[in-house]
């Protein structure tokens, strides 16, 4: 019988734990519970870590000076929160610093805010949040101090996917004659110079793009995780309904009602609901600017760290969740180009692709922008879902 109690109020407290945990960004919170006392828990939530600054859970720093800032959000209320430093996960204490919340806000709810001074090599930051039950929650972040510590960036923990999505042949609209080349060049590249893994679906019908998206909604993605995502082929602009089409390969030319038709409404729903917490869409296709229903061309201001390491530069360009977009054009038709040439619009982006970033082997969203402003229609640029302000999106070079 005893057994059986203990048994129930372990799951009294588990369950608002893994329920909770469905939005916190943190993949580390583990939760230690004292259970001398089981009636206490019965009425006890797990205190929930939310990490703000940094994200990542391997992070790498130039300067010992590191400022972090998390959330934590308790029912039951917060006893003390302790930030501790050590060398690795097991490791002793380098230094730790409690802190007690004050008054009854901060014990539901209270963000902190700390500049650390880390030593060179490496540094596991912990943040323990004990609730006046004694149900602890731990979380932590790696920081790798020094330039000596700083790997390559193709070493990071982090893995870069794109799916492309090609069609050449229609059944009720015209042929095209390049899209299917284009797909099957970048992704070429992208798997050769950038190691991506890379998937492409050609003369995909809806079913077998939702079906294909679908499946990259449902994987398993690492903070530093990337997700670059290509259309090229026709698009549709429907005037009554104000709203832009993909055109897939069995689309009716006379379908009022869109429904053979993915829209773009829809596509930026899916692909924002992706839980890739960086992901880049470009779209080869006519009225393919109106994914922006504002027609927006936002520019793509690129930071410069000069004296950055590439592991350093990668880390600090992916610490804000991205949702960004390219089309070869706004509200407008787009050329398909010669046979065997590329679209224009292929064709640059394949240039920016082969320059691989230039000297740091790092190509980023500005970068690319260089390459195909020039064009004309002129493509189109934006954020879209969830972007975080200062996010960005980048290829590096292996």
């Amino acid at each position: 019988m005893k057994t059986r109690i203990l048994f129930y109020a372990m799951a009294l407290v588990v369950m608002p734990f893994v329920t909770r945990s469905q939005n916190v960004s943190t993949r580390t919170n583990e939760f230690q519970v004292d259970f001398s006392d089981p009636k206490k828990l019965v009425t006890s939530v797990i205190p929930v870590i939310n990490w703000i600054t940094p994200t990542a859970e391997s992070n790498y720093a130039g300067e010992a000076k590191y400022k972090i800032k998390f959330e934590i959000e308790s029912s039951t209320p917060l006893k003390n929160i302790s930030i501790i430093i050590k060398e690795n996960p097991t490791s002793s204490s380098r230094g730790m610093l409690n802190i007690e919340p004050s008054t009854e806000a901060e014990k539901h709810k209270s963000v902190v805010e700390k500049n650390l001074t880390l030593m060179d090599g490496n540094n596991v930051v912990e943040i323990v949040a004990e609730n006046m039950d004694g149900v602890k929650t731990v979380s932590q972040r790696t920081i790798r101090v020094g330039t000596a510590s700083l790997a390559d960036a193709t070493k990071l923990d982090r893995t870069d996917y794109a799916i492309l999505f090609t069609t050449n042949d229609y059944d009720n609209w015209p042929d095209l004659v390049n899209p299917v080349n284009d797909g099957r060049m970048i992704a070429d590249e992208l798997k050769n110079i950038y190691g991506y893994k890379v998937e492409v679906v050609e003369g995909g019908s809806q079913q077998e793009i939702l079906k294909k998206l679908r499946e990259y909604a449902e994987k398993k993605y690492k903070p530093l995780d990337q997700l670059f995502i290509f259309f090229a082929g026709h698009g549709q602009f429907d005037q009554t309904f104000g709203e832009g089409f993909v055109v897939t390969k069995e689309s009716q030319l006379n379908d009022e009602a869109k429904t053979t038709y993915l829209s773009h409404n829809r596509l930026r729903s899916i692909v924002n609901n992706i839980p890739c917490d960086h992901i880049f869409l470009a779209m080869d296709v006519c009225f393919g600017g109106t994914f922006d229903q504002a027609i927006a061309h936002r520019g793509l201001d690129e930071e410069v760290y000069k004296e950055a390491s590439q592991a350093e530069m990668v880390t600090r360009k992916l610490t804000y969740k991205t949702r960004r977009y390219l089309t070869s054009g706004g509200k407008e038709y787009v050329p398909d180009g010669r046979p065997g040439m590329n679209s224009p619009f292929a064709r640059k982006f394949l240039e920016a692709l082969r320059s691989r970033g230039g000297k740091d082997m790092i190509l980023s969203l500005g970068e690319i922008n260089t390459y195909v402003e020039t064009l004309k229609p002129q493509p189109r640029a934006g954020e879209f879902g969830d972007n975080a302000p200062g996010s960005d999106f980048v290829f590096v070079g292996k």
